[in-house]
């Protein structure tokens, strides 16, 4: 990934109210598309020129080839607090965060995240690099995709909440990222058939898993959608124990037991 710093400057008179409702409107849709990546974004103010400094997945992310209808929108509003549209400096390549994905038409794909990760939680299959979300096709989330990074954030929330295991909230946090039933495995494992459906590629959905009673009772769990086998002789990537390809669900042996 790569570190870059947009520099907004004015061509007229303006409030900073306008300037950081304006900035802070084309930042919140660059992240929704996958452009930038990341939640908090400092606006610095040095000499009228307003600086934001962001991570991209790669060198050309904020190209305009890669922007949705959302962004395009904001950049046009931008003249209305008196802004021009933004200067892109590249300051260099961010050493401690994964690169991006080479091949964008894999073999398969899969929806993949941690809370300590940043990165676009849709991973190649075949290497487990993320790819980023611009690099999917509009029509899949009508324009951006919000839908994937709001279930990112919200996937991410409940992994660190039931990492850290202090609380009661433990529990309810855990039963949604790791049981089929719950809202947010369906509507991850509904956005995994959108992107499947629009980039023609065999998406999966990953299920997290910890506990269970033994660790022969977790070699032989079946698929918590369709009941069938679907342990693989092999983990992927060190992380996937198990693969199901009719319902597009992979898992890992139960932490627990490894």
């Amino acid at each position: 990934m790569y570190v870059v710093e947009l520099q907004f400057e004015c061509f007229d008179n303006t409030t900073v109210s306008a300037v950081d409702a304006a900035i802070n409107g084309l930042i919140d849709a660059l992240r929704y598309n996958g452009q930038v990546l990341g939640r908090e974004f400092p606006i610095v103010m040095d000499d009228g020129v307003f600086k934001v400094r962001a991570v991209c997945p790669e060198q050309d992310s904020l190209h305009p080839d890669f922007h949705s209808p959302q962004v395009s929108a904001c950049l046009k509003q931008l003249s209305q607090a008196s802004l021009l549209n933004p200067k892109v400096k590249m300051l260099g390549r961010d050493l401690n965060s994964e690169a991006a994905a080479e091949d964008f038409s894999p073999s398969w794909q899969v929806l993949y995240t941690t809370y300590v990760h940043t990165c676009s939680p849709l991973r190649c299959g075949d290497t487990l690099m993320p790819i980023p979300l611009y690099r999917l096709a509009e029509s899949t989330f009508n324009g951006d995709h919000k839908a994937v990074v709001k279930w990112q954030t919200e996937w991410q929330a409940c992994d660190e909440i039931q990492m850290a295991g202090g609380c009661q909230a433990e529990h309810a946090a855990l039963h949604e990222i790791r049981d089929a039933d719950s809202d947010l495995f369906r509507r991850g494992w509904d956005l995994r058939g959108r992107i499947e459906y629009i980039s023609k590629i065999p998406t999966y959905y990953y299920q997290y898993r910890v506990g269970g009673e033994s660790l022969e009772s977790e070699l032989n769990r079946p698929c918590p959608k369709c009941g069938g086998e679907w342990r693989l002789d092999s983990p992927l990537h060190g992380i996937f124990h198990f693969k199901c390809d009719s319902c597009r669900v992979v898992s890992n042996l139960s932490w627990d037991f490894q």
